[in-house]
């Protein structure tokens, strides 16, 4: 893999891992297109450690105050003004749990979905975004329970299916049982955090099979142009989740799928 792939790889993961059009869809078909069959996972994962980056730095306001909030719990020292990030916190932890059952039982799934359903699961994604956008916000709130988390976790879950993005369905679930708009967006991406974390150490064990497909100057890229890229996309994506705008979205993500599954399915 060049150093230029590379930059192209981490740049559609930056991008794609934000905005909800599927990252993990967009890497499978662009290596498929580039004719990078020996891309290891772990360098997949390795973007979106990357990226994970991105997200504690635009969060990381809110994230010190859960792990403050999560110290006073411990130490019970906490007062009725932790309520909200208490709740918080269990819904995160309940919503990981599913997420990690979930996962794993769709691993083999993963590894062996063919271009084609990617492209249908493309679509999918783009009538998620579609519905998501025609939910009324008059009884939204900003609390988060763990009902909700549980439900928002199961999302996740069923986002590490390349096509289906990770980021639409969680802030699109997250809608739907719900959540206003800027609470939706926050907790979608806290709780990538542990998903992808888990992601990262459980293909540790690929590190030996990295070396001599991607050398570290391209990882190095790679790595640097996900962040980048994944910052401005969140901050973009952020602003669009306010404004309720997500199922623009679909406008490219429906088309695209059907073309490409017409095409996989003549090849």
């Amino acid at each position: 893999m060049s150093i230029v792939q590379a930059i192209f790889l981490g740049a559609l993961q930056g991008l794609a891992e934000f905005l909800p059009v599927s990252s993990s869809g967009h890497l499978a078909l662009a290596a498929y297109f580039m004719e990078l069959s020996d891309v290891p996972l772990l360098f997949d994962i390795l973007l979106h450690l990357a990226t994970l980056a991105a997200v504690v730095v635009v969060f990381r306001v809110r994230i010190i105050e859960l792990c403050l909030t999560l110290g006073r719990l411990i130490t019970r020292r906490s007062s009725t003004k932790d309520a909200r990030n208490a709740s918080l916190i269990l819904a995160l932890i309940a919503g990981t749990m599913v997420t990690g059952v979930l996962g794993f039982a769709l691993k083999d799934l993963v590894e062996n979905l063919s271009p084609f359903w990617i492209s249908c699961a493309l679509v999918v994604t783009g009538l998620l975004l579609l519905l998501s956008g025609k939910i009324r916000q008059e009884n939204a709130s900003a609390r988060v329970t763990i009902r909700q988390g549980l439900i928002v976790g199961l999302a996740q879950g069923i986002g590490v299916i390349p096509g289906i993005s990770r980021s639409g369905s969680t802030i699109s679930s997250s809608l739907f049982v719900g959540m206003d708009r800027a609470t939706a967006g926050e907790f979608s991406f806290l709780l990538s955090i542990p998903a992808i974390l888990a992601a990262f150490i459980l293909e540790l064990k690929s590190a030996d099979t990295l070396y001599g497909t991607v050398s570290l100057p391209a990882l190095i890229a790679g790595m640097l142009s996900a962040f980048v890229v994944g910052y401005l996309a969140l901050r973009f994506l952020l602003a669009l989740i306010r404004k309720g705008r997500l199922a623009w979205f679909a406008l490219y993500l429906i088309p695209a799928g059907i073309t490409l599954a017409v095409y996989f399915s003549r090849t």
